[in-house]
Formats: structure tokens, sequence, C-alpha cells
């Protein structure tokens, strides 16, 4: 079978699952092949492609994309090895990446979570760390009953 793109013989098959009940199919020689993986995701058919190759258009030269200032790695290196060059990645490619992390995480944003024995306000967190405190000390001194009204205290704002 010949490549799609060049008279060449194709050597690699790749089916692109386009949706439900609709693939894609692409015939292409080693060197079609390259190129036709640094295309970005949004290509919307191989006939575009395969026109764009003919007219003697070269392919990486219509596909420029950002390039980080520091570290000098394009987009389209970061999403095929998966890995940025320097920190500075993060903001050089932030257009590119929020609807990637949107997609992936359900939001831009990371939030956390919080302990559910971690106190709800600021005060009952300083009195806990007071108690704590007030609690060894107690146990030093021997004042048991106290201390047990302390231990209370302290489960009560635990638990509340």
């Amino acid at each position: 079978m010949k490549c799609q793109r060049c008279p060449k013989q194709a050597t690699l098959h790749i089916t692109e699952v386009l949706g439900e009940d609709r693939y894609e199919e692409v015939h292409l020689c080693e060197e079609c092949a390259k190129k036709y993986l640094l295309e970005p995701q949004k290509k919307s058919a191989v006939a575009k492609t395969a026109a764009a190759a003919d007219s003697g258009e070269e392919l990486e030269a219509s596909l420029p994309g950002p390039v980080c200032d520091v570290c000098g790695i394009s987009y389209i290196e970061f999403r095929n090895h998966g890995r940025f060059g320097c920190a500075n990645d993060y903001e050089a490619f932030k257009a590119e990446l929020l609807p990637l992390l949107e997609s992936i995480h359900g939001d831009v944003r990371h939030l956390g979570k919080t302990p559910r024995r971690l106190p709800r306000s600021q005060g009952a967190q300083v009195e806990l760390v007071t108690l704590r405190r007030r609690l060894q000390q107690l146990v030093t001194e021997e004042n048991y009953e106290e201390a047990a009204r302390v231990r209370d205290r302290i489960k009560e704002l635990e638990n509340s």
C-alpha cells in the first residue's frame, strides 16, 4: 500500500477513533508519519493535510505554536513527550494548558481537601492548641480531674 502523502511505501497504518462508530484510517510512510504525529489535534481531515503536502507547504512551518522563551521547548514537543523543559513553561503554554487541565480535573484551580477533624474557625484552633498544652501541664502536675475536663473539652471541639 502506498503512503497517502507521497509515492513511498506506507509502513504505518494509524486508525483514529473520531466518535461512535466513526473511524479514520491513515496509511503513511515513516517520514510522513513523523510529520503527521507532530500535527495538532485540531486537524479536520487527512485530505486537508494531504492537500497541504501536495501544494509544497512545509507542515512544520504551518504549525508554529507557542515556544518557551527560557528553555526553547515548543508546545508540540511538550504534548509529544509529556514533560516540560522548565518551570516557565506553565506560563508560556497557559492558554493551551487551561482547557487541558479543565478536561482532566474538572477545574483549573486546585482546592484540596481539609481534614474532618480540623476545627472550623481559627478561634477554635487556637483554643485547641491552648487546651492541649494545658492538658499536658495538668498531667505533669498529676491533676487528673482537671485534665479529664480539659480532655473532654478538646474532644468537643474536635467533633464540632
